[in-house]
């Protein structure tokens, strides 16, 4: 027969005796499934959305109105005549096709402009990441001057210089300039320290591989969601450059989408000026299509871009 085994009482504490502390509360732990919820976060969150969303929403919904809808019309709500298509065959018929030959130059700048600043960005970017050369840190600190410096300080001394050099109301004013990208070369300098290892171009040096071989089969690879990002600050700086091609162009046959638009606003404050805000607006909406499909199709590549270095292995 088992007897049961009795756990002895607790003494009492002596009289005078040291009482323990209390015991602390337990902060509640973080659940995965249940994320941190923050009131003034999410009115802060919604307050930048509404700040990014209702000019476009405007900009859809006016697109959509003819010139005496706007004025009798709610500006966040369509007009009782629905005239998207026709002013979108107005806009391109306006003034004998004027439209789609700003948009051609547009392509034409940021093809050359933003292409050729992504191509010497990339090249410069890598060459000071992993090559070590004399006046290097020269060269660090000149970069990150010139990006402090802003673009319109330097439109005067560049105004000057082509207007030497005879380059002004060409393209050639807007594409030249356009291929300095500081902050690209210094972007891509910081991605190509970080995504490229030294260990692998070594390792390929030791092959046989020449620097030619070795950058486009190695390093460009790697490189890819960096150029795509750099690619995209360039092709969005260049497109929607107003104040360099202002000053540099007279002749409204090589104006950008910004500055034709512009020149049509301007019309309503000229004496005899026909009004066509329907067709700014809608030209407008037309204009930034383009750098919507681009950010949508390359966002995979311009996240990973921006987040590359920011976590350690």
């Amino acid at each position: 027969m088992t007897t049961p085994v009795t756990t002895p009482a607790p003494a009492a504490a002596a009289p005078g005796a040291v009482k323990s502390a209390p015991r602390l509360r337990r902060a509640k732990e973080h659940r995965p499934g249940r994320p941190w919820r923050s009131k003034l976060l999410t009115v802060l969150t919604s307050l930048v959305v509404l700040y990014t969303v209702v000019p476009l929403i405007w900009l859809v919904v006016n697109a959509t109105k003819t010139q005496s809808g706007l004025a009798s019309s709610n500006g966040l709500w369509f007009a009782d005549d629905f005239a998207l298509w026709d002013n979108i065959r107005d806009t391109f018929t306006y003034g004998d096709g004027i439209f789609t030959r700003w948009l051609l130059n547009t392509l034409l700048y940021v093809v050359l402009g933003a292409g050729g600043a992504t191509l010497l960005a990339v090249l410069g970017g890598y060459a000071l990441a992993k090559f070590d050369f004399p006046g290097k840190r020269g060269v660090f600190a000149t970069v990150i001057g010139a990006v402090a410096v802003p673009g319109t300080a330097l439109a005067v001394p560049t105004f000057l210089m082509f207007s030497k050099m005879g380059l002004t109301d060409t393209p050639w004013a807007v594409i030249l300039p356009s291929l300095v990208s500081p902050f690209g070369l210094y972007l891509m300098w910081v991605f190509a320290t970080e995504a490229i290892p030294t260990e692998l171009l070594e390792a390929a040096r030791m092959d046989g591989a020449g620097e030619a071989r070795t950058f486009f089969t190695v390093a460009l690879p790697l490189l890819a969601p960096g150029i795509v990002t750099v690619l995209l600050f360039t092709t969005v700086a260049t497109w929607n450059n107003y104040f360099l091609p202002l000053i540099m162009l007279k002749d409204p046959d090589w104006y950008p989408l910004t500055l034709g638009l512009s020149a049509w606003n301007s019309q309503a404050e000229t004496v005899g000026g026909e009004v066509i805000f329907n067709l700014v607006i809608t030209g407008s909406l037309l204009t930034i299509l383009p750098l919507v499909v681009a950010f949508l199709f390359l966002q995979k590549y311009w996240q990973s871009g921006l987040a590359a270095g920011s976590v350690k292995e």
